[in-house]
């Protein structure tokens, strides 16, 4: 059966959802009791619609809710602009709190802020930070923030224990992560639809 293509959030990545009229509904009505999820998925429909200001207020309204993923998105249009004017003290703000509730990206982008920054001012305890957040956010299956631990041992910012013990960590979670996935298709193959079909679904 062929996949169906997903439209994603240029944010979150994750997928918007363009179901049927009946499950349009169901989403308004979860956005008009303020689902923080059915919020999100309606900022990300915005994003894609090019709306900005939309997007940004029902963004905002997730992220107050306590949405990793909408402080995440808030983030990513703060430190790069993205339909707001950038600001990276609010851009990193929303990276702490998205990395807080267990983000892998955000803690990543955290690790990148602290990295740039510590480079710039060659600044070893923030270049130690960044290190700390590349390992919390490797040990949670983000695969770049597993290079940048590489990088950081062979600048001798990670001991040798704690490498081993992230790469360990960071292949279990890729593990579970493939082992998810499987378990999702056999069940939409058992449904009768593709795997991305069952993805783009309000939840």
């Amino acid at each position: 059966e062929k996949e169906c293509l997903e439209l994603t959030c240029p944010f979150c990545r994750h997928p918007v959802p363009t179901s049927n009229e009946e499950a349009e509904n169901n989403k308004m009505k979860r956005v008009e009791v303020n689902d923080p999820v059915a919020l999100r998925q309606m900022g990300c429909i915005h994003s894609v619609a090019g709306d900005s200001n939309k997007a940004l207020e029902y963004l905002s309204k997730a992220a107050g809710l306590g949405d990793a993923d909408g402080h995440h998105c808030l983030s990513t249009m703060y430190l790069n602009g993205e339909g707001v004017k950038k600001d990276k003290k609010k851009g990193a703000y929303h990276a702490e709190e998205a990395a807080i509730k267990g983000h892998p990206t955000a803690r990543f982008n955290l690790g990148c802020i602290e990295w740039n920054n510590g480079t710039i001012e060659r600044n070893i305890g923030m270049l130690e930070r960044a290190a700390t957040h590349f390992i919390i956010s490797a040990n949670l299956g983000h695969g770049e923030a597993m290079k940048m631990v590489k990088t950081c041992y062979s600048k001798g910012l990670v001991s040798k224990e704690d490498f081993a013990k992230t790469l360990r960590a960071h292949q279990a979670a890729v593990d579970a992560a493939r082992s998810s996935q499987r378990e999702a298709a056999a069940e939409a193959k058992r449904l009768g639809l593709s795997f991305s079909h069952m993805h783009s679904m309000p939840s």
